[in-house]
């Protein structure tokens, strides 16, 4: 597997995430944002590792792989998000 994306995923991926931040802003009404990009990573980081772990059937280390992590921090972020360790 090569690790690249197939089929235009990652550029759907960045237009969803786009939108995402167009939409955001424009439900600020001249506010301005404090902490986006926290905001942003801890929105999507969540859902990243709940289905990375899911399509790898709960195999941390096939996990780790596939996000390019290494398994101990794979284990401090799921700790992190109270993402049980199957």
């Amino acid at each position: 597997m090569s690790g690249k994306p197939i089929n235009g995923e990652a550029k759907t991926l960045s237009l969803a995430v786009h939108q995402s931040l167009e939409d955001y802003f424009a439900r600020l009404e001249g506010h301005e944002p404090d902490g986006l990009f926290r905001m942003v990573m801890e929105e999507v980081e969540r859902p990243l590792l709940e289905c990375v772990l899911r399509h790898c059937e709960g195999n941390q280390s096939k996990a780790a792989q596939y996000l390019g992590l290494n398994r101990g921090t794979l284990r401090k972020k799921l700790k992190q998000h109270g993402i049980s360790e199957k």
